[in-house]
């Protein structure tokens, strides 16, 4: 990981859960609190803080969804690759996300108009090897794979989401850094199931309890050796720590209930 690491942010300032695009969103419109998701998002940012520079994304009216901007897109170096969501819902974040990506220095990849990709909620840097993990199944398109690995000439591993309630892989999966991976196996059919044992020793794969997967323990910030998490049981924490990690736990419950936590909630703009 650099030095100094960057990540985009975004206030909560318009964030409520106003429609359904997700398992978690079910029976929550109007019952988000936005008192204190900003609480708890001033939580995660000052703890981020502490160990990168945030770089924010302006808020904007009637996208409540803008706050989770690891779907923004997907960097490597100088080059970002804008989403294109599926859901109508998030259409609309495209224009701001195009704006901040070149604002902040990037090339814009080309990108066909038709190719669905939610960034990086389903597109992750493994830390230990020069890969990118995707997936597909749910929101992102199968053949995002092919093009990240045009864009970017690495390797690129895609794997199928099986579940709703992990309809983005940083939901279930986190690449962690040394080659570590924290998953939920559950959420994958099997044959990506098998992709993961093969790419990640036995030693390297940490296994989320089912408990922990619904708890959104996997959507975690890798800030090496800290491990920002919006929930973690005690178990998984000393497993964590067992294997070099400091597992920092900050409640992220409000924006749960739009099938987001920590990872969503950032997106690390420094990435070789």
């Amino acid at each position: 990981m650099p030095d100094k690491q960057r990540i985009m942010m975004c206030a909560p300032d318009h964030y409520e859960v106003s429609y359904v695009i997700n398992a978690w969103m079910e029976g929550q419109i109007g019952r988000a609190d936005r008192t204190l998701a900003v609480r708890q998002w001033n939580d995660l940012h000052a703890i981020i803080a502490r160990y990168a520079d945030i770089v924010l994304q302006p808020p904007q009216p009637g996208l409540p969804d803008l706050v989770f901007t690891a779907n923004a897109g997907f960097v490597i170096g100088d080059i970002a690759v804008v989403s294109h969501f599926r859901n109508t819902e998030r259409k609309g974040e495209e224009k701001y996300d195009h704006e901040f990506f070149k604002s902040a220095g990037f090339k814009i990849a080309d990108w066909p108009k038709d190719a669905l990709f939610e960034g990086a909620g389903d597109a992750l840097l493994d830390r230990g090897a020069r890969l990118i993990w995707t997936a597909y199944g749910l929101r992102s398109d199968a053949r995002a794979a092919t093009l990240l690995g045009q864009v970017y000439g690495r390797e690129v591993v895609t794997l199928k989401l099986v579940n709703p309630h992990f309809y983005h892989l940083d939901t279930c999966l986190c690449p962690l850094t040394g080659g570590y991976v924290l998953y939920y196996p559950d959420a994958f059919d099997a044959e990506s199931r098998g992709k993961i044992e093969s790419v990640v020793p036995a030693g390297r794969r940490i296994v989320a309890s089912k408990e922990d997967a619904f708890a959104f323990a996997c959507n975690a910030v890798d800030l090496a050796p800290r491990v920002v998490m919006g929930n973690a049981s005690e178990g998984l924490q000393q497993a964590l720590r067992a294997k070099g990690f400091d597992p920092i736990v900050t409640p992220l419950g409000e924006f749960i209930k739009a099938g987001g936590s920590a990872k969503c909630l950032t997106l690390k703009l420094v990435e070789e």
